[in-house]
């Protein structure tokens, strides 16, 4: 533990010295799984002037409630977690205008995208739509690289009766698409999610009897997921 905090405090150091306050108080508490403790005096310098505008605070109450959501000794007085730990990333972001910390939780953002796309899937299945939106909406404001949460949010959006910001949102998928290099090279997380969202929209696409848009979808992932029973399934169905 004590390598682990020491290790922390360096990447802290590198990453936070633009900014007058490195934090090392929530660090400290954070790494002892103090989480509610630590989420207190987090949440008490986003209300403070002088550090309200700094990103780090954000960040450790999404990592905080993302921690907690997982422990049921926190499930009576923290029922929403896992939501407040999307919101609290997505507030992060824009602080972090330039990006300054961002690539130093690369294990966080992957741990918090898969709650967040099975929080996310979980509620499309049941048909709660708006509640699917929200979370693909929390996912893209704090990860807005991740191609997969892009396409969820606007078959989500679709389904909400939402055409013209799904149309926006498609746009902003293309974007990520596009600078996303080979499907192959994105994080694990991410290309389960981009899996499972060609899949989904695909199925949109073939009901609403666009068979051609739906096989165009799908085959953007035909070199990386035909492996996959379920995503070889669907591209088989519309070939």
């Amino acid at each position: 533990m004590k390598n682990l905090l020491t290790l922390l405090l360096l990447l802290l150091a590198m990453g936070g010295y633009a900014q007058k306050h490195v934090y090392e108080d929530l660090l400290v508490m954070y790494v002892d799984e103090d989480y509610e403790k630590c989420m207190g005096k987090a949440e008490s310098y986003t209300l403070n002037d002088k550090t309200r505008k700094d990103p780090l605070p954000y960040l450790y109450m999404s990592m905080c409630l993302y921690e907690m959501s997982k422990l049921e000794k926190y499930q009576a007085d923290y029922p929403k977690a896992s939501r407040d730990a999307l919101k609290y990333a997505e507030k992060y972001r824009k602080k972090d205008k330039d990006n300054e910390y961002f690539a130093n939780y690369e294990d966080f953002w992957a741990e918090l995208n898969t709650m967040g796309m099975e929080e996310g899937e979980n509620y499309y299945e049941e048909g709660s739509y708006s509640k699917a939106k929200q979370a693909f909406d929390r996912m893209v404001g704090y990860y807005p690289e991740n191609p997969g949460a892009w396409l969820m949010y606007a078959l989500c959006q679709l389904k909400s009766n939402l055409a013209r910001d799904a149309e926006e949102s498609l746009k902003n998928f293309a974007k990520a698409q596009a600078s996303m290099g080979d499907i192959k090279d994105l994080p694990e997380d991410q290309q389960k999610l981009l899996r499972m969202a060609l899949i989904r929209y695909a199925e949109h696409l073939n009901t609403a009897g666009m068979q051609d848009s739906a096989r165009s979808t799908i085959e953007i992932g035909k070199d990386a997921f035909m492996e996959n029973d379920e995503f070889k399934l669907m591209y088989e169905d519309l070939h």
